[in-house]
């Protein structure tokens, strides 16, 4: 069971209303102090005043001024001046490293983005391999790229395949996307599905359809679209057949009595 302990405001502070405007006004322009808009206790003896901010471009602000009390003392002191926002202020968005905000698609022609020496999607080649074909010939590439430093410094870590393979699960090309909950047929099936090599081979292929929104991309073999190479349509969705053609028998002198 939770026990609420709650601060019994102290009178001598909460009424220190005049004492802490003046000490924000020793910082602060008068014309960007507004009215008092109430006290609330922060501990034993100690209380936070809150004051209107007028200053242009901070809507919804507010001055904090806290004061103290000493034991047995009549006068309060100032602990802090601050400007915080209250519930309807206007404040940047939590902050998020530049390398977190990159989306797929922001890069741009000519733009670097590095990859850390210790990323975690990746290892050397010569410790992992590099996803041969035929996982006989495995060793065997190891030790050439060891050994003569050919091929790829680094390939994809287990981790990083796992990752790659939950991401495109995840995604449009996954089978919970809108347009394969709507598909006749999964991708498993389709004549246009390129599958891949390596590991992710039994989970996801390359669509080749270039009808498809999903061309070009890797998709789940889970995945589906109305573009499905054996889609067929009813009989009441096929085009209309046109009708006879019609012949003009009408000669010159039928115009003429016309």
């Amino acid at each position: 069971m939770a026990i609420i302990v709650r601060t019994k405001t102290d009178s001598v502070a909460a009424s220190a209303v005049d004492e802490a405007r003046s000490a924000l006004l020793l910082d602060v322009d008068p014309a960007d102090v507004g009215e008092h808009l109430g006290s609330q206790a922060e501990g034993e003896r100690v209380v936070t005043h809150l004051f209107a901010c007028e200053r242009k471009g901070y809507v919804g602000w507010r001055w904090s001024v806290t004061v103290a009390r000493a034991s047995r003392q009549k006068q309060v002191t100032v602990d802090e001046v601050v400007l915080i926002p209250g519930d309807d202020a206007i404040v940047a968005p939590e902050w998020v490293p530049y390398r977190e905000r990159l989306q797929p698609g922001d890069m741009s022609p000519g733009d670097l983005l590095p990859v850390d020496d210790d990323d975690a999607r990746l290892v050397p080649t010569y410790s992992f391999g590099d996803d041969p074909l035929d996982a006989d010939d495995k060793a065997q590439v190891r030790e050439v790229a060891k050994d003569l430093g050919l091929g790829r410094v680094r390939t994809l870590s287990l981790e990083g395949r796992e990752m790659a393979a939950q991401r495109w699960y995840d995604g449009d090309g996954g089978p919970e996307s809108a347009l394969a909950q709507a598909a006749p047929d999964t991708c498993h099936g389709c004549g246009f599905l390129v599958r891949l090599a390596g590991p992710l081979s039994e989970m996801f292929g390359v669509c080749a359809n270039g009808d498809a929104n999903d061309d070009g991309r890797a998709v789940a073999l889970t995945h589906g679209c109305g573009a499905h190479s054996e889609v067929r349509l009813a009989k009441k969705h096929e085009p209309q057949p046109m009708p006879e053609h019609v012949f003009d028998t009408l000669s010159s002198d039928g115009y003429e009595i016309v």
